[in-house]
């Protein structure tokens, strides 16, 4: 069984129990802190101060903990483990298996456009080089036999990576079953009015304070910082994947950040950021980042295949929509 060592779980709850900060405004609450690498929040109604304080404690802890277990950036993670020691098998306990459950089904939902196996080719590219550089043929061409979920092996409570050099990354669901997860926990203690967002992965419950929703804004990625609409949604999740912050121009050509797991090279189709509206942030997530990987057309078909969620696709030419997203829109 794959464990994560005690000093390593303690590391990372002193690193983000340094970054919390609460704000209380009657009988509503706003916790912040970062985890993940990323910023996170939670705002919430509580009956008592007392019931405000657990569920925030428990939110830290829990959401330090999931860091601990899953970051591929920490080598003894979980993650780390299994990547650092191709060819063998490792036992997981009960939450990991599901989570490369939930890794299986949105590989075979999105037919590939979504792949926590694709790490060897996320490996060779770096968005903060000076001067920025691109892998050359050759080194994606030989990590293309090591990438791809479907190379890797599992039984019941046990995964292998056959391969030395194959790679999982959780990036691209990690942090939004944490959301589901977080939201869940709040939910089961109590908590009518929620609202949990990591790195502007969303997912509410109720309304928030004096209005009859939960008002998320939908950032304009000409125009980084400012909104071009907005939606109101009660219970759901709402999340967003562009590649308008992070990319780099070399030779005339713009590389974002976004990979194709399909070839290993950056998404170039026109898409510029897809929101998705869904039941759960998991879902959410997995299809906005599929969709921009797919491209408007073969997207927005992906979207329509799954009961209840919507989308906006913002491309270089338009917005192309699934046809219940304009319900949850507000100017």
């Amino acid at each position: 069984m794959v464990l994560v060592p005690e000093n390593i779980l303690r590391d990372v709850r002193e690193r983000v129990d340094a970054t919390v900060r609460t704000e209380t405004r009657g009988d509503y609450y706003q916790l912040t802190f970062r985890a993940m690498n990323t910023a996170c929040r939670m705002n919430f109604r509580a009956a008592t101060p007392a019931l405000a304080k657990e569920v925030q404690d428990k939110a830290v802890r829990w959401t330090s903990d999931f860091e601990a277990r899953y970051s591929r950036f920490i080598p003894e993670s979980i993650i780390g483990q299994i990547n650092a020691t191709a060819g063998a098998w490792h036992g997981v306990d009960a939450e990991t298996d599901q989570l490369f459950n939930l890794c299986q089904e949105m590989f075979f939902l999105t037919s590939g456009a979504f792949d926590p196996g694709a790490l060897p080719y996320i490996r060779l590219w770096n968005w903060k080089a000076n001067p920025p550089q691109v892998p050359s043929a050759d080194a994606i061409n030989g990590a293309r036999p090591l990438a791809g979920w479907d190379k890797v092996q599992r039984r019941p409570g046990a995964i292998m990576l056959p391969q030395p050099g194959m790679g999982i990354d959780l990036g691209g669901i990690g942090k939004e079953y944490a959301v589901d997860q977080v939201l869940q926990f709040a939910r089961e203690s109590g908590l009518l009015d929620v609202l949990v967002d990591f790195g502007q992965d969303v997912r509410v419950y109720g309304q928030a304070p004096g209005r009859g929703a939960w008002f998320i804004g939908l950032e304009d990625p000409k125009r980084p910082g400012q909104c071009w609409s907005g939606v109101a949604v009660t219970n759901h999740a709402v999340a967003t994947s562009g590649d308008y912050y992070r990319a780099f121009t070399l030779n005339g050509r713009r590389y974002g950040h976004i990979l194709d797991p399909r070839n290993g090279e950056p998404t170039a189709n026109g898409c510029l950021a897809v929101t998705v509206i869904a039941g759960s942030c998991t879902q959410a997530g997995v299809l906005s980042t599929s969709a921009f990987v797919l491209g408007a057309r073969a997207g927005l078909d992906l979207i329509r295949q799954c009961r209840g969620a919507e989308a906006c696709i913002t491309t270089q030419t338009g917005r192309h929509q699934t046809p219940n997203f304009n319900a949850y829109v507000v100017n």
